[in-house]
């Protein structure tokens, strides 16, 4: 199937999110789309699929012109879309989940799970997707919800695949794994469009790349032909530095300390080992590791939000083990959530109301007992201009912005005070390159103007450009410390020590 977007233009109210857009989608080949956050990808691509309309333009399958109602009309059509926040039900298994809506009947109209789970089973097989049809959503991996994912659109007869960031919260290794499947879709003869900002995977996996910014397509080409210097340049309109300008590190005293800390889970078994280390004031400290092996549970025992079974955490000099997150975010720590749809923002509240989440209750924004809403429309309102957050209004929910822009907004709010020490976990998730660039000079700042910096991050070129040390995390336990001042840390050896190898040159004692 080939699929040609001609002139399409979408407006909401004076914004004008796409601008003429022109694009080519073809069957058995995959098209990169790139663009800085809010630059009109996901816009452009739920008119492909039927979510919205466009206001001119139009849309031909293999040459025939179609208008969608909806969605149903867009998946009746063969197009499919698996979004960056997946759409599964929890308590569902996975054949429930992907019959969900399309349900095979059998007599009297009852639904036939026996004949579902069979379906599913074969179009398993079929592009080696390896889930199992009866395990609980809740149960699986984000890896493999992934795949779940585009097991509902292919059960759904889907021929035009649209991937929304779907590497943004994937392993490397898942990430290796999810790339096998887009080959395999690819040789089926599936049209498929892989949206991301990780420029040396659109490198990798596409056949054509197309670049959008404010609206407009600005550059296409092919891959094996560009740099990812000349995605960035294409996406923001400038050059882009990929590496982190930073001077040597002045470490001063202990901001934040742990001292054999353990943490177990709802089933009593150990998630943090008895965990002991340190972030000083005026250095960045990275922990890096597979995800799923403590760091999570690393960074919600120093913000406040699990408790911990045993050991001290002491934040300049006093022990806050038992303190609250309001406590500690008083005391001068700030916390950029590793999920910020759980932890960051609430998304039915305003960006505004979203701004002041973490200290709306303080004198500059409250008039007696009421909060000075004027005060915070107009900190929020330059927090989104200091941070880029591209939003017409900060009256918008929060929901309205793009996944990078809900980001930025987070970070925004968090480095936008007086702080002592800043834990970030996957600050830079579905951030834009010219975004990730700011955020990380915002984080050095803090480093330079004496905060202690602990950076959580799946991205190993993240940790080993901002960190003045690294510690390494394996089965919730610290395996190995480095020393990254200069950059000298060898990554070889931070890769085996993330996969468990950890008696090598640098390992802690």
């Amino acid at each position: 199937m080939d699929v040609e977007l001609r002139g399409i233009t979408k407006r909401f109210g004076s914004v004008v999110a796409n601008d003429n857009v022109n694009l080519t989608i073809r069957g058995g080949e995959v098209l990169g789309l790139l663009g800085e956050n809010g630059a009109g990808k996901s816009t452009l691509m739920n008119m492909l699929s039927g979510l919205y309309a466009p206001d001119e333009g139009e849309i031909l399958i293999d040459g025939k012109q179609v208008a969608f109602d909806g969605p149903s009309d867009g998946i009746e059509a063969g197009i499919g879309m698996v979004h960056q926040h997946f759409m599964l039900v929890p308590v569902f298994t996975v054949a429930e989940n992907v019959v969900l809506g399309v349900e095979p009947t059998g007599q009297l109209g009852s639904i036939d799970m026996k004949r579902a789970r069979r379906q599913v089973a074969e179009i398993n097989e079929k592009y080696g997707l390896h889930v199992p049809p009866d395990a609980l959503i809740e149960d699986l991996p984000v890896g493999i919800q992934q795949r779940v994912e585009i097991l509902k659109v292919l059960f759904r007869s889907a021929d035009v695949l649209i991937l929304d960031e779907p590497t943004a919260v994937l392993t490397p290794q898942e990430v290796r794994e999810f790339f096998g499947i887009v080959s395999m879709l690819k040789e089926a003869g599936k049209a498929i469009v892989f949206i991301t900002h990780k420029l040396h995977e659109i490198l990798e996996i596409s056949d054509r790349v197309s670049v959008l910014r404010q609206g407009r397509i600005t550059g296409e080409g092919d891959p094996k032909s560009l740099t990812e210097a000349d995605l960035a340049e294409m996406m923001v309109g400038r050059p882009v530095s990929f590496t982190v300008d930073k001077t040597v590190a002045d470490p001063g005293r202990p901001m934040i300390e742990m001292d054999k800390v353990t943490m177990l889970d709802e089933t009593g078994e150990k998630v943090l080992d008895r965990v002991s280390m340190s972030v000083r004031a005026g250095e960045v400290v990275g922990v890096a590791g597979v995800q799923g092996n403590g760091q999570t549970e690393l960074v919600e025992a120093l913000s406040g939000i699990e408790k911990i079974a045993s050991g001290k955490i002491i934040f300049d000099g006093e022990d806050i083990s038992h303190a609250t997150v309001r406590e500690r975010h008083s005391l001068g720590m700030a916390h950029i959530p590793e999920d910020r749809h759980k932890s960051g923002m609430v998304e039915s509240f305003t960006i505004a109301e979203n701004m002041v989440l973490n200290n709306y209750y303080a004198p500059e924004y409250s008039k007696g007992w009421a909060i000075d809403w004027q005060k915070v429309a107009e900190t929020a309102a330059r927090f989104c201009i200091d941070f880029d957050v591209r939003t017409p209004s900060v009256f918008l929910p929060g929901r309205s912005l793009s996944g990078g822009n809900q980001q930025k907004m987070v970070v925004a709010r968090e480095l936008e005070r007086e702080t002592k020490l800043v834990i970030a976990s996957q600050p830079t998730r579905g951030v834009d390159v010219g975004s990730i660039e700011y955020i990380h000079e915002r984080l050095i700042a803090s480093r330079d103007e004496g905060d202690g910096v602990l950076i959580v991050s799946s991205e190993l070129d993240e940790i080993m450009g901002l960190s003045d040390r690294i510690y390494v995390m394996y089965d919730g336990r610290i395996v190995a410390e480095f020393d990254n001042t200069g950059g000298k840390a060898d990554r070889n050896t931070i890769g085996l020590a993330m996969a468990g190898a950890h008696e090598g040159e640098g390992a802690a004692a």
